[in-house]
């Protein structure tokens, strides 16, 4: 793939964002270098002196770190932006085990289910990424990812929203997720977490929030 999934949270705009950024900065850099060999090959020996240079060593001594400067900045704002927590209304669970994911609606009466690989039974399936049951989540409000491990660690990851989070056993670690639009979003395990860590995919089906209140109410009955 070469381009991007198309976002559908601020995180992933803000990754896209920075990733085209830095790659400007790195397109400019790798101008700048193609010009100065072609002066280097074809040199007559008009430049001999350029060597010897002290402005010129404080260009290339100040210059990268004003570059740096330039991609650090942003870099640290989507970092703490990532580590904010704001706007939650909900909270989500999910727990890796060898090899399924499963779910926790810790603010609605301790909703718990488990999701497996699901096999091909309809041609409009996909092929290792649909599972038996999916993670119903509502869209526009803030979702509060809590993740965790029982056995070995794994990464619950879904590219399209930005997310990937390892799940450490003993540890818990939280994100936040907000989704712009409804639809079926998928994702899978990163993390090599043993011989079948190829058939733990995600699913995330994000609704209307007053569908999710229906299906919260239908889950109870």
């Amino acid at each position: 793939m070469i381009f991007f999934q198309d976002s559908n949270s601020p995180i992933m705009e803000n990754l896209i964002w920075f990733h085209d950024y830095v790659m400007m900065i790195l397109f400019m850099i790798f101008i700048l270098i193609c010009f100065m060999f072609i002066r280097l090959f074809l040199n007559k020996f008009n430049d001999r002196y350029i060597l010897s240079s002290e402005f010129i060593e404080l260009i290339w001594t100040f210059v990268p770190m004003f570059v740096l400067v330039l991609m650090v900045v942003p870099s640290l704002k989507i970092l703490y932006f990532n580590d904010e927590m704001y706007n939650v209304l909900m909270s989500i669970k999910s727990m890796g085990h060898q090899w399924y994911w499963s779910y926790e609606y810790s603010d609605f009466n301790e909703i718990e289910f488990d999701s497996y690989l699901l096999n091909m039974e309809f041609i409009d399936q996909f092929r290792l990424l649909d599972v038996d049951n999916r993670l119903i989540l509502p869209n526009n409000i803030g979702i509060r990812l809590l993740v965790s491990s029982v056995d070995v660690i794994h990464s619950w990851t879904v590219p399209s929203i930005g997310v990937k989070m390892d799940a450490t056993p003993g540890r818990l670690n939280q994100m936040l997720m907000y989704f712009y639009r409804s639809g079926l979003y998928y994702g899978q395990c990163s993390e090599i977490c043993g011989a079948n860590h190829s058939f733990m995919p995600i699913v995330l089906e994000v609704i209307n929030f007053n569908k999710f209140i229906d299906w919260i109410n239908y889950f109870d009955y």
